[in-house]
């Protein structure tokens, strides 16, 4: 039985003692009121056993999903309708050297993945076969894992977009012609956009990628971007840098993340990291805290193979046919009696995605997965040990997918910035086009870690990212072309121009909801000069985005309807605000303007019905946290949301709804890391059942922090329930360990 279920409500300290299977000694895990676990182990073994254990008593369900997901195994628990999913899943695994592989990491990553994977296995023996509520609802079993299953590379997909782009280009020019694409959405430095030699535009089109991006989906039953930027103590009220971090992914249930204290001989790290994967991926030491962003290198590339028409396994290459390797394997598949066989076909750029049999064709991804090292954030398991800049840089050299920008404080008042990730070198092509896969277009291996932007106690005292483009002035290595646009990190720059800030001030940061954009339509619609009230309350508005705002609510649907009037239904919606506002500024358009406003007001009367006084922003723009089995019972919500994909607090998603921003919120305090708050929505939890499966929404919602206890006086004083991990075989009530008192 789970703990939580065991001391819900107690109102104080409550103690559980568990014999397990696998352990060496004893482990204490003392569970804050926020639900946050904080594990003290007497060797790293134990504590990453630990880690496993008491994410599987958190998160079974979810890492369950995730494993199935990165594995290829989907298809026994959802049927046929995920076999084609299943497939590329497999087809993207690692297929190297595998001690390379776990060297990559960190020399002693492959034990601490076991120990890890261990501790989840010895969690669902515990069971012994009865299912929890969530497998009982959908009807199967939860799976021992295996360590290679933590370094699938699915997930890492995810990170490394570039594909969907690419083909997406290909069409747009083939739409709406390459002088138009260039002008209305050019490259990031602009360059001459050019079409690969041999590329036919009319073999690219979104069938390619379909399956494709059904594996990097979510499950169901039934923009990204992150922001951070770290200060130095002449900036701060204690003299001491403070660092803030909010990663933006899918906003969800249960949450993306999962937060954990660790602490060993060798150990003493607090942060949140993937639920699946040991360690933390972001947070502090004792020594440094550190927080990233997705830089978007481009580390992938769509290959257009050339089938044989009288022999599909083999393609031109290097002006001959070359055999492709197939592999054939058997998934298990729900409601089917017999496994079924699956071909898996790889060309020399890696595995088929896609064939197209009556033109001839074959699509293969050529990425950084296929190297050793690139599984996601696990990179981080050596980060979260370095105690300087120096350890911080060499961690770095292992941190290949995904790429991000990582920053860095210490408690000696330093602060640092390196971007980081496999930059493979493409010597006579851009990567913007897919290429035909003929070896003229061939990568010519990858930059030097040392190649890319970094930064130490720069001279303006701060360091910001919010996934813009952050090439240095002058700087000539091509890392990408598709970065977010620069509002988000033009807004913190803003905010940061003056003055001395604490950790208070920093949360009142993260939840801005200024928009640039507005600011910028304003002065547009002050040039209009048109007599529409709406019009004119806009110009006398706050730029806002705040959830009760009116104005808001008439400018963002007002922007949703422009782009189409201005450059048309078709292109419209492929154009950016900053090209539209551009656009608007070197001429304006009062056709535009006056046919759009009033396309969206009478939307928003069909939405929010004809009282005026009744429309705002929340009301449309709202987040629904829909579990995987989408049962009443485990979904919450509809929440209010204030801001856009285009404000510090970034709200983005379709339709109004908000299903991308920052779930994990965290600001460190370097003076005193009992002092850093943080936030994790919905909680830490993914048992329906538990307190803590929803306890953190409300105070999301409302902009609000919980501490981030540290020291072992602050954990005390925060627990709420302890937990004893013993060994099963051993009878020695031995003390665990614990920090000492900082």
């Amino acid at each position: 039985m789970k703990f939580a279920a065991l001391l819900l409500f107690v109102p104080f300290l409550q103690a559980a003692e568990v014999r397990v299977s696998g352990l060496r000694q004893p482990v204490e895990i003392l569970r804050d009121r926020w639900g946050v676990p904080h594990i003290y182990a007497a060797n790293q073994h134990d504590l990453f056993f630990a880690q496993g254990y008491i994410t599987a008593v958190d998160r079974l369900f979810q890492i369950d999903l995730w494993r199935r997901v990165g594995t290829g195994k989907l298809a026994e628990v959802l049927g046929p309708r995920a076999l084609e999913r299943d497939r590329l899943a497999r087809a993207v695994r690692f297929r190297g050297d595998w001690n390379a592989e776990w060297q990559s990491y960190g020399p002693d990553t492959r034990a601490i993945v076991t120990a890890f994977t261990d501790g989840i296995n010895a969690y669902i023996r515990s069971l012994h076969g009865q299912r929890p509520v969530e497998f009982r609802s959908a009807g199967y079993d939860p799976g021992l894992w295996a360590p290679e299953d933590c370094v699938a590379r699915v997930a890492g997909l995810l990170m490394t977009r570039n594909l969907v782009k690419e083909v997406a280009r290909a069409e747009d020019v083939r739409r709406f012609g390459l002088a138009r694409v260039q002008k209305l959405m050019p490259p990031d430095p602009v360059i001459p956009l050019e079409i690969p030699k041999g590329l036919d535009l009319s073999d690219i089109n979104s069938d390619i990628i379909k399956v494709y991006n059904q594996t990097i989906g979510p499950v169901r039953f039934a923009e990204q971007g992150s922001n951070n930027w770290v200060v130095d103590g002449s900036m701060t009220v204690t003299g001491k840098p403070i660092l803030a971090n909010d990663p933006h992914r899918p906003v969800q249930i249960p949450s993306l993340r999962k937060t954990v204290h660790l602490v060993a001989p060798g150990w003493d790290a607090i942060g949140a990291g993937e639920p699946a994967l040991p360690g933390i991926a972001l947070g502090h030491n004792e020594h440094i805290a550190f927080g990233f962003t997705i830089v978007g290198v481009d580390q992938v590339d769509l290959y257009v193979e050339t089938l044989n028409p009288t022999n599909p396994n083999q393609y031109r290459y290097r002006g001959a046919w070359k055999e492709m390797e197939v592999e054939r394997e058997p998934i298990r598949v729900k409601g089917q009696a017999q496994p079924q066989a699956v071909e898996l076909r790889y060309t020399v750029h890696g595995p088929v995605i896609h064939q197209d049999l009556a033109r001839h064709r074959a699509y293969a991804l050529r990425w950084v997965g296929s190297e050793p090292g690139t599984a996601g954030y696990l990179a981080g398991l050596t980060l979260a040990r370095a105690r300087n800049w120096q350890e911080f840089c060499a961690a770095i050299e292992r941190y290949k997918v995904p790429s991000e920008n990582i920053v860095y404080a210490d408690v000696d008042g330093n602060i640092g910035w390196h971007a980081t990730g496999m930059a493979p070198i493409r010597k006579n092509w851009s990567g913007l086009f897919p290429v035909p896969g003929s070896g003229e277009f061939e990568w010519s291996g990858f930059r030097k870690m040392s190649e890319l932007p970094l930064l130490y106690n720069p001279s303006s005292h701060f360091i910001a990212t919010a996934n813009h483009n952050i090439l240095p002035p002058g700087y000539r290595i091509p890392l990408g072309y598709e970065w977010a646009l620069p509002f988000r990190y033009e807004r913190i720059r803003e905010m940061l121009s003056g003055g001395k800030f604490d950790v208070a001030d920093f949360e009142k940061m993260q939840q801005d909801v200024v928009s640039l954009p507005a600011r910028r339509f304003q002065r547009i619609l002050q040039r209009w000069h048109s007599n529409s009230r709406e019009a004119a309350e806009l110009a006398a508005w706050d730029a806002r985005l705040s959830v009760n705002s009116r104005a808001a609510a008439i400018y963002e649907v007002w922007m949703a309807k422009l782009p189409g009037k201005v450059f048309g239904p078709d292109l419209g919606p492929k154009v950016d605000v900053a090209m539209l506002l551009k656009t608007l500024e070197e001429q304006p358009n009062p056709q535009a303007l006056a046919s759009s406003l009033e396309e969206a007001l009478n939307d928003l009367k069909n939405r929010l019905g004809t009282d005026r006084k009744e429309w705002s922003w929340g009301r449309l723009h709202q987040i629904y946290f829909r579990h995987p089995l989408d049962q009443a019972a485990f979904n919450r919500g509809p929440v209010p949301r204030p801001g856009d994909g285009n404000t510090v607090n970034a709200t983005s998603g379709p339709g109004f709804a908000q299903t991308n921003g920052a779930s994990y919120r965290e600001i460190l305090d370097v003076s005193d890391w009992d002092r850093s708050v943080m936030t994790n929505v919905p909680g830490e939890s993914g048992d329906p059942a538990s307190r803590h499966y929803s306890d953190l929404l409300e105070d999301w919602a409302g902009g609000r922090y919980h501490p981030m206890p540290f020291s072992r006086r602050a954990v005390e004083a925060a627990a709420e329930e302890r937990i004893l991990l013993m060994p099963r075989a051993s009878r020695l009530m031995a003390k665990p360990a614990t920090a000492s008192a900082r």
